[in-house]
C-alpha cells in the first residue's frame, strides 16, 4: 500500500499543486506556515474522509474560494485506487472511489490504514475523555466495520434517549416503558462495544509497552487503563438504577460514552505527573503501537505521517525511529520538517529511497 500522487485545489493554503512520491520515504521542508502541514493532513483526508486538525470541514476551503479538491492515487494489492474527497461550500462533502461515491463515509474507514504523528497529539493527554475515546474507536473502526456501525446505531439511539428526557422534563410527563426501549437498545449495542473494546486494550497494552521501552531505554513503567461503568455492572441495570439522576440532568449520565483511556506513568496521571519529554515520548508510543497494532491485524503496513516530530525529539529518539525505518517496520513515510539539513541527514541514514519536497 502507498500514495503513488496526490492534487490538491483550493485546499488550505494551496491553490493547486502536484505531487508524485516515492514508495518509501517523502519529506516536505521549508519554514513553518508553508503548508507542509497541510499536505499531510490532505493524505490524511483521504483515509478518513476528514481532516486530523480541523473538524470545520468547510475551513480546509482556501480563504476566498467556493470549493477544494482532494485527488490522489494509491497502489493497493497491486491495483491502483483512485481516491478523491471534495467539498463545496453548501453542500456536503463528497469521497469517491474509481468514480463511484460512498454513501457513507464510514464504509470507506480501514480501506487507506494510515496513522499520523503529530505535536496535536497531546490533546490526547489534555483534551477530555471523548478524545481519548475517539483514538480508541479509531483504531478498532479501521479493522471492524461491525465495531464502527455499532457506535453509529449507539450514538443514534442516545441522542433520542436523550430527547426523550428533555420532553418528560418540559412537559411534567414520564413514560418508563417508552424509555425502556431505548434502555434495551443501549444495552444491546454497549455491551458489544464495551466487549470489543476490553478486548483492543487486552491487544494492545504489550505492544504499547515495548514501544515505550524501544523508545526511552528506561525502566519507567507506563500505563494504558481502560476506564468503564460497565466493569461495575451490565448497561440495563446501571441505566435503570440511574433514572433519578437522568432525568434530573436531562442527559444519558452513565454507558460507554463516558468511558475513558487513563493515560498513567507509575500509576500516576501523566498530564499531571508526567515531564514533558515523558508525555512526548508516551505519545510517540501510543501512535507507533497503533501502526502496529493496525499492521499485525489487517497484514498490511499503513502509510505513516510524520508531521514535525523531529524537531521534538532528542538524537536518542531519532536513532531509534531511523532503527525501525532500517529494519523494514514501516512503508511508505510522510516526513515534514522545518529544517532540510537535518531532514536529509536523517533520511539518508536509513538507506532507503526517499524525495525532499521544498516548499
Amino acid at each position: 500500500m502507498y500514495l503513488k500522487k496526490i492534487s490538491l485545489f483550493n485546499y488550505k493554503n494551496f491553490s493547486e499543486v502536484n505531487f508524485d512520491f516515492v514508495n518509501k520515504i517523502n519529506c516536505f521542508v521549508g519554514k513553518n506556515g508553508i503548508g507542509k502541514t497541510n499536505v499531510l493532513d490532505a493524505i490524511y483526508h483521504l483515509s478518513y474522509g476528514k481532516s486530523y486538525f480541523n473538524p470545520l470541514a468547510v475551513q480546509n476551503i482556501k480563504h476566498g474560494e467556493e470549493f477544494f479538491v482532494i485527488d490522489g492515487e494509491f497502489e493497493r494489492n497491486e491495483r491502483n485506487e483512485q481516491i478523491v474527497c471534495s467539498l463545496k461550500k453548501g453542500h456536503k462533502k463528497i469521497l469517491k472511489r474509481n468514480g463511484k461515491i460512498y454513501d457513507k463515509f464510514s464504509e470507506h474507514l480501514g480501506f487507506i490504514p494510515l496513522v499520523i504523528i503529530s505535536p496535536a497529539d497531546r490533546d490526547l493527554i489534555i483534551e477530555g475523555s471523548e478524545t481519548r475515546r475517539k483514538f480508541m474507536d479509531s483504531v478498532i473502526s479501521q479493522l471492524d466495520s461491525h465495531y464502527l456501525k455499532q457506535i453509529i446505531q449507539y450514538q443514534k439511539v442516545m441522542s433520542q434517549r436523550n430527547a426523550l428526557l428533555k420532553y418528560f422534563s418540559v412537559n411534567y410527563v414520564f413514560d418508563n416503558d417508552t424509555l425502556s426501549i431505548y434502555n434495551e437498545q443501549l444495552d444491546s449495542f454497549g455491551n458489544y462495544i464495551f466487549e470489543k473494546r476490553k478486548e483492543f486494550i487486552t491487544q494492545f497494552v504489550p505492544i504499547f509497552n515495548n514501544h515505550h521501552q524501544a523508545i526511552t531505554g528506561s525502566e519507567e513503567t507506563v500505563q494504558l487503563v481502560y476506564e468503564s461503568h460497565l466493569y461495575e455492572n451490565n448497561l440495563l441495570t446501571l441505566l435503570n438504577e440511574n433514572i433519578n439522576k437522568d432525568r434530573a440532568l436531562n442527559y444519558t449520565s452513565v454507558g460507554i460514552h463516558k468511558d475513558d483511556l487513563s493515560f498513567e506513568i507509575d500509576h500516576f496521571p501523566i498530564k499531571k505527573f508526567g515531564s514533558q519529554g515523558q508525555q512526548k515520548s508516551f505519545l510517540i508510543a501510543l501512535k507507533l503501537a497503533q501502526f502496529e497494532f493496525l499492521k499485525n491485524q489487517s497484514g498490511s503496513k499503513p502509510i505513516l505521517l510524520f508531521d514535525d516530530i523531529f524537531d521534538k525529539l532528542d538524537e536518542f529518539r531519532v536513532a531509534k525511529i531511523v532503527e525501525m525505518v532500517n529494519s523494514d517496520t514501516f512503508g511508505q513515510l510522510f516526513i515534514s520538517d522545518t529544517h532540510p539539513e537535518r531532514t536529509e541527514k536523517i533520511v539518508k541514514s536509513t538507506h532507503q529511497n526517499y524525495r525532499i519536497f521544498n516548499l
